[in-house]
């Protein structure tokens, strides 16, 4: 809806006039447009508020659920951004209470050998992070976040609905293996509806990632400082929010699913995600809404488009001569020489006009795509850390359930093992909250470890994580040739696999915030959905690759059942695959570092330049 001060800018005359010397002796302001629409603006941005005597006021880039400039005394702030938090508990819950105990089902219940099982649950994940990228174009460029959330948490909740029916019904799996231990496989029917079930909630969770924590930070002027302080803490609390709701998964989700049923743990995820959309529509009223900017991956498309259009032309000497937008004169972002071949879509040539922006881009918004551009080294050598997370939620489980998991009389589930791994995470940014950033500030003056620092540290702790993975599973290995074959639980405390789960949960709690850190910052000031789409991509392919290497190594080492990604894993070499990914890891490592010093250098002439770049980290 048209803000209703939108015609002051149509009112205002865009060019000087010289008055004559007698109308300005006449001038009346009850008789002047233009003054009368200035003074009114001036009353209707701010109001004094008489509760407390400070001015309540207009937010300049946010309107209201009618459409009208926000009001701060009755829009955004804690309250809309704890209800938007609620969602995101709900969808974690979910989420993660199907992935960390899906791999179980898929083995136990749907009786398909572990590497399929863990792939099933990798390609789960990695879907989930994927759609994340539609649900963002979908936000920019048609409907914006509100509706995003709203409609994609509805699609959740259908699927878990539609989970909690199928995992119900017997004629929609495989019967119980009999007494020879011959099991035979969930068939093709069986395994669509799961599939189908699955991918419902994959592309609600991808459209809530994508819009969360944007609409979130929406509540919050950034033009104001201490709503910018607020929302510094709320990306605190968001993360912080998405641990507690996988500690819930991974622990009561986890023991509802094995203990009552899954059916009925399914169906607390859907109840969960109805009540969390019924507060969330209960605050429509006091959110802040933000005008779309456009899909930044059409703009990057058109930039492309443009220079391709343009391949066969000589770039000027003089840079003034590529085309500028003078309306962009306010964000400008100053010319570089990387990556000159874009430069060709700024070329004006004859009969182009600036209507077009598939021929023809400023060269902001070409040095826009040159700073996405520039972020894709280091992106690219980060996505390996969560093929190593990936499998903390596959083979790491398939160990447990084979290993002792009792305190007393109580069991642990399989699944719950994971608990470590979040508790590894709070433990971590408690830490280095309450601890390591009062050192830090003291010795180094700075506000704790820059974000490249952050993603170093935990691509290193992901490296030790697996390093100690093939140790515990070596010693595994040992016990199982070690007894008999019809031995169903290995006599080996399940508590050996804790090392590995805390350190990779510890390196995500920096690896997460910094990645997040490092492509909101970098990124352009018109890219948040981006940025957020860079980071979630990484997370998606890290588990595609974790079903690849899977692939390549079972057909590499033995794909008939044995190999190293054996259907049983006491008779495979899963120490041998956990070695190759330390490996990897440590390849990967020094690719990073390479990137990181090569990124360096042109972010900092850069960001001397420009300060939507935003603050140097590095």
């Amino acid at each position: 809806m048209r803000c209703p001060l939108s015609f002051l800018s149509e009112s205002l005359p865009t060019k000087p006039t010289t008055p004559s010397p007698l109308s300005t002796l006449t001038f009346n302001p009850f008789k002047n447009k233009t003054f009368f629409y200035l003074i009114f603006s001036i009353a209707a941005t701010c109001k004094a508020s008489k509760m407390d005597g400070k001015l309540s006021c207009r937010v300049a880039d946010a309107v209201d659920y009618k459409g009208f400039p926000a009001d701060k005394s009755k829009t955004g702030g804690w309250i809309p951004a704890a209800l938007i938090l609620g969602i995101e508990i709900c969808e974690r819950l979910s989420t993660m209470g199907i992935a960390v105990n899906l791999v179980t089902y898929m083995s136990g219940v749907m009786h398909l050998p572990s590497a399929a099982s863990a792939n099933i649950v990798t390609d789960f994940m990695g879907t989930c992070f994927l759609l994340s990228l539609l649900g963002g174009f979908l936000a920019d460029s048609f409907l914006g976040r509100y509706y995003t959330i709203l409609i994609s948490a509805s699609i959740q909740t259908l699927g878990t609905a539609a989970l909690a029916i199928a995992t119900k019904l017997p004629q929609l799996r495989p019967p119980p293996c009999d007494g020879t231990n011959t099991c035979k496989e969930a068939n093709g029917f069986q395994m669509g509806i799961l599939y189908l079930t699955l991918y419902l909630i994959a592309l609600g969770t991808g459209g809530l990632k994508s819009s969360i924590s944007g609409f979130g930070t929406d509540q919050f002027d950034e033009k104001d400082e201490k709503e910018k302080t607020k929302m510094a803490f709320f990306f605190n609390r968001f993360f912080f929010f998405i641990s507690t709701g996988t500690l819930m998964a991974v622990t009561v989700l986890v023991y509802i699913q094995d203990e009552v049923g899954r059916s009925w743990a399914y169906g607390i995820c859907s109840v969960s995600m109805l009540v969390a959309i019924l507060l969330f529509l209960s605050g429509t009223k006091r959110y802040r809404y933000k005008k779309s900017m456009g899909s930044p991956v059409i703009h990057i498309l058109q930039v492309i488009s443009a220079a391709i259009k343009n391949r066969k032309l000589e770039l000027p000497h003089n840079v003034a001569l590529l085309y500028e937008d003078s309306s962009e004169h306010a964000t400008r972002i100053q010319h570089t020489k990387q990556f000159q071949f874009l430069d060709k879509a700024a070329i004006v040539a004859e009969g182009d006009t600036a209507q077009n922006p598939w021929k023809l881009s400023s060269v902001t918004r070409v040095e826009e795509v040159k700073m996405v551009a520039r972020l894709l080294p280091v992106w690219a050598t980060t996505i390996l850390f969560w093929t190593i997370y990936a499998q903390m939620i596959t083979f790491s489980v398939v160990q447990a359930s084979t290993m002792e998991r009792t305190i007393g009389s109580f069991q642990i589930p399989a699944g719950s093992l994971t608990v470590f791994f979040v508790a590894a995470i709070l433990i971590t940014l408690g830490v280095y909250d309450r601890l390591i950033m009062p050192l830090w500030k003291k010795w180094k003056g700075k506000q704790g470890f820059t974000n490249i620092q952050r993603m170093a540290i935990g691509l290193v702790l992901s490296i030790l994580g697996m390093a100690a993975a093939a140790v515990a599973e070596r010693k595994r290995l040992a016990v199982a040739k070690a007894v008999d074959d019809n031995t169903a639980t290995l006599p080996i405390t399940v508590f050996l696999l804790i090392p590995q789960f805390f350190l990779v949960g510890s390196g995500e709690a920096f690896i997460y915030t910094g990645q997040l850190d490092f492509f909101i910052t970098n990124s352009p000031k018109g890219m948040k959905t981006m940025s957020t789409g860079l980071f979630l991509s990484t997370l998606s392919l890290g588990f595609f690759i974790s079903s690849f290497l899977v692939l390549v190594v079972k057909r590499v080492t033995g794909n008939d059942g044995q190999g190293w990604l054996a259907d049983d894993i006491n008779y495979g070499r899963l120490d041998c695959f956990y070695g190759l990914l330390t490996i990897l890891s440590v390849i990967n490592f020094v690719a990073f570092l390479v990137c990181v010093n090569r990124y360096i250098p042109q972010e900092g002439k850069d960001s001397q330049k420009n300060h939507s770049l935003g603050e140097e980290k590095c």
